[in-house]
């Protein structure tokens, strides 16, 4: 259904909304799925799919869920000559399935102060051959192309980095645009006698569609399947065929486009660029802009293919990459607070070495060549027969000053990891709390921040673009907001709570933050009900009563260089509560 018609009233939709614009992110959805995000004002979408079963091309203003830590070839050569620049036309060559988007981005060398570098990316919506390929415009040879397709797999066409980029082959079919009755009529009969009329303009019509046809067959007969030399028979029928064909590709010169999709007890049969008499009967919904009828049809089409429980399972095994990313980092973590607690250790004898150096100097005397040790005083001092005995004195006396200096910084660096190790504790937790793909994607984002910029995560996590809390209003107009990651934590503690409002949080086990903004008196009522969200919200949620600490928001200060979300509170009262789902509690979403 991704015919010339629809990639030309994609081309006319993303020239009149995201051109001009800044692109702003790459990112990739799944294997064959990727997106551009780009900035005309708001944040536009364009996401493209060169799957072979199901390709397709639309432009959304919902951000997409997508893997942060899928990344491809292709992908990072996009990053490199695409994020960051201008997209600045867009186009569709004639009577092709291909749409290009031209980049203007300015790329730095090691160098050399820069250089302004032209990009097209070239999406060809064709079915199995679909690709999507990235060529310099200078040159015009490939840079790169999410599907590579190498001289064995196709001699016409092989489409690899350094050689120049062809459009698909040609077809040896007639241009349909300015078609009179009597060409028409003469190349339906190069057509089988018996064959469809629809198939033989499939077949005789350079870009014609299925759909194109049978639409094109039905307004000139009623019947795409009439046999071709009965269509002939009626010289009536081949100029009302021509004339069909030329009101079918209009849109092409006046953009006059009625974006549709066909619907059959619920079911998408079809979408269209334009209106299909041929679907008549049918439920039929019309829309102003192409892409909200590709996505309109591909969520009804997706539903009525089960695609619901697929997403379920990619959620799902987005969710177990993300715990054992989290995983690994923790045990990376636990071997390095093991190896810094045996340091601690082991400085906790500096004083013995400091003791065994004031011993050998006292003793020098009776210390002989070569010898191996030296009891004095019930103590045994190892010696190295090597070195002289006041080499050796010295020498306890070096490993005492390093243990000393070892000993002032371990317990610092030893706090640090575990609170560190705490951090991912909680990034954990709310993973597996996570009830959302988008809450996922956020957590994934954070996740991706702690390990670029390990101990202090926290600035690049505020950076991201604010999302809607949650939160949820009591009958007295309080309202309760529960942190779904790190960064939102940090914004509902240090940025929503006042000082006086209540500041909640599981004791001793990682869990959202929770803040009662008052609008009333601060109550019992309320309290037991946020405390009940701190306990549902956190590890303890199967346990049976669970201790939650409550204190005022001026009592909750961040640990410096921490995590973002790592806090620590004083003054606070401990309530023991059952964990309660907002369902169970008198509460309304805000």
């Amino acid at each position: 259904m991704f015919d010339v018609l629809t990639i030309a009233a994609l081309s006319d939709e993303l020239r009149a909304k995201i051109v001009p614009s800044r692109v702003q992110r790459v990112f990739a959805i799944d294997r064959w799925t990727f997106g551009l995000e780009c900035y005309a004002g708001k944040r536009w979408y364009v996401l493209v799919s060169i799957a072979p079963q199901d390709a397709w091309v639309t432009l959304q203003t919902e951000p997409p869920t997508h893997d942060p830590s899928l990344v491809t070839p292709f992908l990072l050569l996009l990053r490199k000559y695409v994020r960051g620049g201008r997209l600045t036309a867009v186009s569709q060559p004639d009577l092709e399935r291909v749409l290009f988007l031209d980049f203007e981005h300015w790329l730095e060398d090691d160098d050399e102060e820069g250089r302004l570098v032209q990009t097209r990316l070239a999406l060809e919506v064709m079915g199995r051959y679909s690709n999507a390929v990235l060529v310099a415009q200078e040159s015009g040879k490939i840079l790169d192309a999410l599907k590579r397709v190498t001289p064995d797999m196709s001699s016409a066409r092989p489409v690899l980095p350094g050689r120049p980029y062809t459009l698909p082959p040609s077809q040896l079919k007639h241009d349909p645009r300015g078609l009179s009755p009597a060409l028409l009529a003469g190349l339906l009969r190069d057509q089988p006698p018996q064959a469809p009329l629809s198939s033989a303009l499939v077949q005789t019509l350079l870009g014609f569609s299925p759909q194109m046809a049978r639409e094109a067959a039905y307004r000139a007969c009623g019947d795409p399947a009439l046999p071709v030399h009965e269509a002939l028979e009626d010289p009536e029928v081949i100029e009302r065929l021509a004339a069909a064909i030329a009101a079918i590709l209009q849109p092409l010169a006046d953009h006059s486009w009625e974006p549709s999709v066909y619907l059959s007890q619920d079911e998408a049969v079809a979408f269209a660029a334009i209106s299909l008499s041929y679907l008549r009967g049918m439920d039929v919904e019309r829309y102003t802009w192409i892409s909200e009828a590709i996505k309109r049809y591909r969520q009804a089409h997706q539903q009525a293919k089960g695609v619901a429980e697929s997403t379920q399972e990619r959620y799902a095994a987005r969710r177990q990459r993300l715990l054992a990313r989290i995983q690994e980092e923790r045990a990376r973590l636990a071997a390095r607070i093991h190896s810094l607690e045996q340091e601690l250790a082991r400085s906790a004898d500096a004083e013995r070495l400091r003791e065994m150096g004031e011993m050998l100097y006292a003793y020098l005397h009776t210390i002989t060549p070569g010898q191996t040790a030296l009891d004095v005083d019930g103590m045994t001092i190892p010696l190295d027969p090597q070195r002289s005995p006041v080499e050796n004195a010295q020498h306890y006396f070096e490993l005492y000053r390093k243990a000393k200096a070892a000993l002032s910084q371990l317990p610092e660096r030893l706090e640090a990891a575990r609170t560190e190790l705490a951090y991912l504790e909680q990034l954990a937790t709310l993973v597996e709390l996570a009830d959302t793909a988008e809450t996922l994607e956020q957590l994934g984002r954070e996740l991706e921040d702690y390990r670029t910029h390990r101990q202090s995560p926290a600035p690049a996590a505020r950076q991201r673009q604010a999302t809607k809390l949650r939160s949820w209003r009591t009958p007295n107009g309080d309202r309760i907001y529960v942190g779904r990651n790190g960064a939102e934590n940090e914004r509902i503690t240090f940025e929503i709570a006042r000082p006086h409002d209540t500041w909640l949080h599981v004791r001793g086990m990682p869990g959202a933050h929770v803040v009662v903004r008052w609008n009333s008196q601060p109550n019992e009522e309320t309290l037991q009900q946020a405390a009940a969200l701190a306990a549902w919200f956190s590890r303890g949620r199967t346990d049976t009563r669970v201790a939650v600490d409550a204190t005022e928001r001026r009592f909750v200060q961040r640990i410096p260089n921490a995590g973002p979300g790592m806090v620590r509170y004083r003054n606070e009262r401990t309530l023991s509560v059952r964990p309660k789902p907002p369902e169970e509690l008198p509460l309304v979403p805000a």
